[in-house]
């Protein structure tokens, strides 16, 4: 499927991975963009004017908390709105905690169920509504599915309703011929990440994966555009994409 023309939303689309796909699907597949970023970082608007000018793609930024079906639905809307059309729908939007199951909040528990879970939900039902026929609904999930490992109970539990979100979502789809699917990024080299380890689980994530090191973002944004382009004949999967760190 040639992305000339076609139009992607990506929630978190303008730091770390939403960025660097960003970026993939405008300079190598001409693809237009209509970004979410959740608060304003400063330089949202200098990443969109270097897209526009670099690669020759539309771009259009908008600012929303997610949280409810209808800022979901909100955000849908306005991408329909302002292009006529939607082709691709990624989901970014995630939160990590390490934390024990005995220690974690009902606060945090609440936290993550709303952005992993209740968000990556509607987002795939508001994208089931409005995407063009022949689209195409990606997720981000998490290789620590994969993984027997302690510390992670709420970020796994509430990352793994998503796979069985997109399952169900690509059957119900099939008439609309969109495709659903989860890539499974190992451990990412981004803050989001180092703000949850000790540098010796750091080494330890490395040790465990090719060329020793983490996943870098740039692993990633392929493999979503692979799912968006060539890879039209797979729906209903999780990818994992790790280096060797786990394998489902």
């Amino acid at each position: 499927m040639s992305l000339a023309g076609k139009i992607a939303l990506i929630t978190g689309g303008t730091k770390n991975l939403g960025k660097v796909t960003a970026i993939e699907l405008a300079s190598k597949h001409k693809c237009n963009l209509f970004l979410h970023h959740n608060s304003t970082q400063g330089d949202e608007e200098n990443l969109a004017e270097e897209l526009r000018s670099k690669y020759g793609v539309k771009v259009e930024l908008y600012q929303a908390k997610l949280g409810s079906q209808a800022s979901l639905a909100k955000l849908f809307d306005a991408a329909v709105e302002k292009y006529g059309k939607v082709d691709i729908a990624i989901n970014n939007v995630g939160k990590v905690l390490k934390k024990p199951c005995v220690e974690v909040t009902e606060q945090e528990f609440d936290e993550m169920d709303l952005i992993n879970n209740k968000i990556a939900f509607f987002f795939i039902s508001e994208a089931g509504k409005k995407l063009s026929d022949g689209g195409r609904i990606i997720s981000l999930v998490t290789s620590l599915l994969a993984v027997y490992t302690p510390f992670y109970p709420a970020y796994q539990g509430t990352k793994a309703p998503v796979e069985y979100y997109s399952k169900a979502a690509s059957k119900e789809l099939m008439g609309k011929n969109i495709t659903v699917n989860c890539v499974a990024p190992g451990p990412m080299d981004t803050p989001f990440f180092y703000a949850q380890e000790t540098p010796e689980a750091v080494e330890f994530y490395k040790s465990m994966a090719l060329q020793n090191r983490l996943t870098k973002i740039e692993d990633i944004a392929p493999i979503i555009a692979f799912l968006a382009t060539e890879g039209g004949w797979m729906t209903g999967q999780v990818l994992f994409a790790n280096g060797g760190l786990a394998a489902n």
